[in-house]
């Protein structure tokens, strides 16, 4: 079991670069904004019971795809909603079951994260479009977080291509294969 970990800032590629790897490997993509949006129907953004209710999706998740031997990738954006010591739960749950986890982080300027902002992909789903508020949460620090895992592949979106950033990580988890 692997489950490809790819996170990084709002609009650097993540779903993009994840359903790309989906179509190429045949892996299910359980993209961030399935707990965020079912979260979201219930809570307010970063209210207490929608961060127990988005956390509590995210381990069943990881848990049942463990117990069944499931590979999957998973997206994620380091935000300040999130309890740190969740991704290390979540990697635990995986290498418990005997899976890894390949992270790959993805990277782009904050020019280029408010040019894309307005992307019709990320009105579709409901995410974050708007430059000023972007801009503020990021003033208030709503983007912190601590270090994430050492990524195994790290990819700059403004100078790779989604297709050529999918089939580099399909590489790498060939290599990673027993």
């Amino acid at each position: 079991m692997i489950v490809v970990f790819i996170y990084g800032p709002a609009a650097a590629g993540k779903y993009t670069i994840g359903s790309l790897l989906s179509d190429r490997t045949g892996l299910p993509l359980f993209h961030n904004h399935l707990a965020v949006d079912a979260a979201k129907v219930l809570f307010e953004f970063g209210s207490a019971s929608f961060i127990r209710m988005r956390a509590e999706i995210w381990r069943l998740a990881f848990a049942e795809a463990a117990s069944q031997g499931r590979s999957f990738i998973f997206t994620f954006q380091p935000e300040a909603t999130v309890d740190p010591g969740l991704i290390d739960e979540l990697v635990s749950t995986v290498e418990k079951a005997g899976g890894q986890v390949l992270f790959v982080q993805l990277e782009c300027s904050t020019a280029t994260t408010l040019q894309r902002l307005g992307n019709e992909s990320r009105t579709r789903f409901g995410k974050l479009i708007d430059t000023e508020a972007y801009l503020k949460v990021r003033s208030e620090g709503g983007f912190e977080f601590p270090p994430m895992p050492v990524a195994a592949i790290t990819i700059d979106t403004e100078r790779m291509d989604p297709v050529t950033a999918a089939a580099t990580i399909e590489r790498k988890m060939r290599e990673l294969a027993p």
